[in-house]
C-alpha cells in the first residue's frame, strides 16, 4: 500500500516533461512541457509524481527526461 504515504515518501529524483503529446490520454491538463516533477515512485513503464494538480498520478516515461 505504497500509495497511502506517497507525499511523505522521500523524491527518488527530478524529471523535466519534455512534452504533453499522448497518443491515448489527456495530460496536457496535469503536465506542464518545460516544468520539473519530483518522483516518488518508478516501474519500467511508469512515473509517479507529484503533478499540477498536487496529486499523485502516473505517467509514462516517454513525457519527462532525468534533470542532472
Amino acid at each position: 500500500m505504497i500509495h497511502v504515504n506517497w507525499h511523505e515518501r522521500e523524491t527518488i529524483k527530478r524529471l523535466k516533461c519534455v512534452h504533453t503529446d499522448a497518443k491515448k490520454y489527456i495530460v496536457n491538463n496535469k503536465l506542464t512541457t518545460g516544468k520539473t516533477y519530483d518522483v516518488k515512485n518508478e516501474t519500467e513503464e511508469f512515473y509517479f509524481i507529484v503533478d499540477n494538480s498536487g496529486k499523485v498520478g502516473g505517467y509514462y516515461k516517454e513525457y519527462f527526461e532525468e534533470v542532472k
